[in-house]
């Protein structure tokens, strides 16, 4: 495994920790591809909440997807709705217990927009 290989998920969060959007970049590493469960498992979190977003809100968001280079963003031109907000906050829930277990290969950022 390349050792620099790690799956970095930013939130993009506003001062009152509003999240307005997110991105997912890199591949962890843990496995090799078709084998990594942690690489699995943040892309189901990651794609089931985008699925979420579009079927069960009606909240206007953006999604730009690059497969080569393994990112992923989705962002909120407005304010999340309230049933936007669980689902993002359900999604950094779980990304944040993967980040616990498997630290060496999922990192949590937040960054203030």
């Amino acid at each position: 495994r390349n050792r620099c290989e790690m799956t970095t998920v930013t939130f993009h969060k506003t001062k009152d920790g509003v999240i307005k959007g997110f991105q997912s970049k890199g591949h962890a590493g843990y496995a090799n591809a078709g084998e990594d469960i942690v690489c699995a498992s943040i892309s189901i979190l990651v794609i089931n909440t985008i699925n979420a977003l579009e079927q069960l809100t009606e909240d206007g968001f953006q999604v730009e997807a690059d497969d080569k280079k393994g990112v992923i963003t989705c962002s909120f031109p407005g304010e999340p709705s309230h049933d936007a907000t669980l689902l993002l906050q359900t999604m950094e829930l779980g990304l944040t217990e993967i980040s616990k277990q498997y630290s060496n290969f999922c990192r949590l950022r937040t960054k203030e927009v």
